[in-house]
């Protein structure tokens, strides 16, 4: 893959050879990036799980302690008294079953996550094909099925982010942008880490983290100590 002139600079700022403690990479991290927008600091975290096990499944949420950086729009299925409060809670859009055509047919996807009551779960996974592949099916273990839909969207609203293993047993995650200072990103990387070694399957022995590498929208990536996990 050929990089531009600005990666490629960007790119000899960083050693190859060393691994970075995390505050380290973060400094380095703000430094490449040479975009003209914002850029989106990003956690990249191989795993040794192997995720076609039930019992090496990785799935969750955290709260990012200083947001994410971006407006997140949100979609709440609900019914009765829960559609008041979903409006109430400052959700984006609230409804019910006269979403679906709109989702199905107009291919409306101006949303950024989706969090349904549970009794909305049965309408809702009519519409798993569109919302499965784009990561926006909602999950309990997310915190995006629940009854409690004014704290679930004042989490999501405040910076709370999913990780989930891809299929090469690889989490990838945001932890704010490049304009944040150097502690935003370090609080945000400790409670991402936080959460994911306390998310670490029972069934996984040895070292659970293979590596980890942080890296800006635009730019190259930075390897991180990862062998303490």
């Amino acid at each position: 893959m050929k990089h531009g002139k600005k990666y490629v600079e960007a790119a000899k700022l960083v050693d190859r050879s060393v691994v970075y403690e995390p505050a380290d990479a973060i400094a380095l991290v703000k430094k490449t990036a040479t975009a003209k927008f914002d850029e989106t600091v990003e956690l990249h975290i191989r795993t040794s799980c192997d995720g076609r096990h039930a019992d090496q499944q990785i799935r969750g949420a955290v709260v990012l302690p200083a947001g994410t950086g971006r407006s997140v729009r949100v979609l709440v299925f609900a019914k009765g008294a829960k559609l008041d409060e979903a409006q109430a809670a400052g959700a984006d859009y609230v409804g019910g079953q006269e979403l679906l055509p709109k989702i199905q047919n107009e291919g409306w996807l101006d949303f950024d996550v989706v969090v349904a009551t549970p009794d909305m779960m049965s309408v809702v996974g009519r519409l798993g094909r569109i919302l499965g592949p784009k990561g926006l099916m909602p999950n309990p273990k997310a915190g995006t099925v629940t009854m409690d839909v004014a704290k679930a969207i004042a989490d999501i609203k405040a910076g709370k982010i999913e990780y989930r293993l891809d299929k090469a047993n690889i989490i990838h995650c945001p932890i704010g942008k490049v304009s944040f200072t150097e502690e935003q990103l370090m609080q945000n990387y400790d409670a991402l880490m936080g959460a994911i070694v306390k998310a670490k399957p029972a069934a996984v022995k040895g070292q659970y983290l293979k590596s980890i590498s942080m890296a800006t929208t635009m730019g190259p990536g930075v390897k991180i100590v990862a062998n303490r996990y």
